[in-house]
């Protein structure tokens, strides 16, 4: 049986550093609600069902860095309200931009919680999320949120989109502490043949914090680890591109933010650098490549994406193809987006088992507590919620890996379902 796959501590740690630097009973929409040949909106006359999006849209990191699982979960809401809602209530949503800042963010909650009465909040993705202590208290369910901090492993009724196992009783994860495996590495070693990786940082305090993480997990899997740390205000990437070519890297992780990232790429190509993979994460899995690493062809086309969600390019997948065809109309796409459309799809489930006893906080937050592998019609690795008292020496975990190929974009890696490995838990301070 699959496991669930816990949060990896590369990937909050990672999503921390950017932004710091600059199967669940209920039942699903069937595939024919969502079919649109000349078919006409069946009217909703309910009351309306209303939830909240919480989204740094205006931040110190830039205005469209925390957009992609807002844009997803509305674009949900706006297809379902076009097939009659969730039995003829229209979902109302409520969205608030909190700024990027913790006063912003309890700002936010306060409105949404105490003004608006949102049943609950979806696919929340808040550089600060100040207010989730407030939403725990006031039992409001939080739904397929971004774990960019430590609240979705530290506060009950929160459900981040890729689960938690932590006790969740006010502390994050076990004494403070949280836990991340290592099959990110493991797979790049196994199947893909790697023994040499670089991890390159900033010379910051976070920034060099997640190196040290990656290069523990590293260390772990038996690869031989290439530190390169570079001066944050003026970095100089060629002397890194060079190094990383003589020590024969295979794979480079990083620490950095997305510009620098773009700018290591352009040394690497400019010095014949040559690797296997150069390791990014769901933040930033995007339709953007082309333009962002317009100067690095080579390196370009050794960009590899892992998560936890399915290629948000795989349209080969009928649900993969629902999400495409609903979100035509946005200028770029993400696997941000894709989860922030698989949250409104976990909330949709929630309110559907509770519509003929009525939709409140409290059922919503008993169909999201007793989620057990749930995948969003196949869209997640299967997501669970335990408080286990010990945290796990090793987990089963799964993952989706993709490889970005000119002219063909973002392609899948073997099946998420089956890509998954016995590896160990590695402690981390959030």
């Amino acid at each position: 049986m699959r496991r669930a796959r816990p949060q990896r501590a590369a990937e909050a740690a990672a999503a921390v550093l950017l932004l710091a630097l600059g199967t669940a009973c209920g039942s699903r929409l069937p595939e024919s609600d969502f079919e649109h040949g000349g078919r006409t909106a069946t009217p909703t006359s309910g009351t309306p069902i209303r939830v909240g999006i919480v989204t740094s849209a205006t931040s110190p990191v830039g205005g469209d860095t925390f957009t992609g699982p807002r844009d997803g979960a509305k674009a949900y809401f706006d297809r379902l309200n076009a097939r009659g809602g969730i039995d003829g209530h229209p979902v109302e949503v409520h969205e608030c931009d909190d700024g990027g800042s913790g006063v912003g963010d309890n700002t936010c909650v306060q409105r949404l919680i105490e003004e608006d009465k949102v049943v609950a909040l979806v696919a929340t993705t808040a550089l600060d999320y100040a207010g989730a202590s407030r939403v725990s208290d006031a039992r409001v369910p939080d739904v397929g949120g971004q774990p960019i901090g430590a609240a979705y492993d530290t506060w009950p009724h929160l459900y981040g989109i890729y689960g938690s196992l932590a006790p969740r009783n006010g502390t994050p994860g076990w004494d403070g502490k949280l836990y991340g495996g290592t099959e990110v590495y493991r797979y790049f070693k196994r199947e893909q043949g790697a023994r040499t990786a670089a991890v390159v940082s900033y010379n910051q305090a976070s920034s060099a914090a997640y190196a040290r993480l990656v290069e523990q997990g590293l260390k772990a899997e038996g690869y031989k680890v290439v530190t390169e740390q570079v001066d944050f205000a003026l970095p100089n990437f060629r002397a890194v591109a060079a190094d990383l070519k003589e020590q024969g890297a295979d794979l480079v992780f990083d620490a950095i933010d997305t510009h620098g990232n773009a700018q290591l790429c352009k040394a690497m190509d400019q010095v014949g650098a040559k690797v296997i993979a150069k390791v990014t994460n769901v933040q930033n899995w995007t339709s953007t490549v082309p333009e962002d690493y317009k100067d690095s062809p080579r390196c370009r086309n050794a960009l590899w994406a892992t998560g936890s969600s399915r290629n948000f390019d795989d349209t080969d997948d009928a649900a993969v193809r629902e999400f495409r065809d609903a979100t035509k109309g946005l200028k770029t796409h993400s696997q941000w987006q894709l989860e922030g459309w698989a949250a409104a799809m976990w909330f949709t489930d929630a309110a559907k088992s509770c519509a003929k006893s009525g939709v409140t906080r409290a059922c919503v937050d008993g169909f999201m507590n007793r989620s057990e592998n749930y995948t969003a019609d196949g869209l997640l690795v299967p997501v669970v919620f335990q408080r286990l008292a010990e945290p796990p020496k090793t987990r089963r975990t799964c993952l989706s890996v993709a490889r970005w190929q000119d002219g063909k974009g973002w392609v899948a890696q073997g099946d998420m379902d089956h890509t998954c490995f016995d590896v160990p838990q590695l402690p981390y301070a959030p």
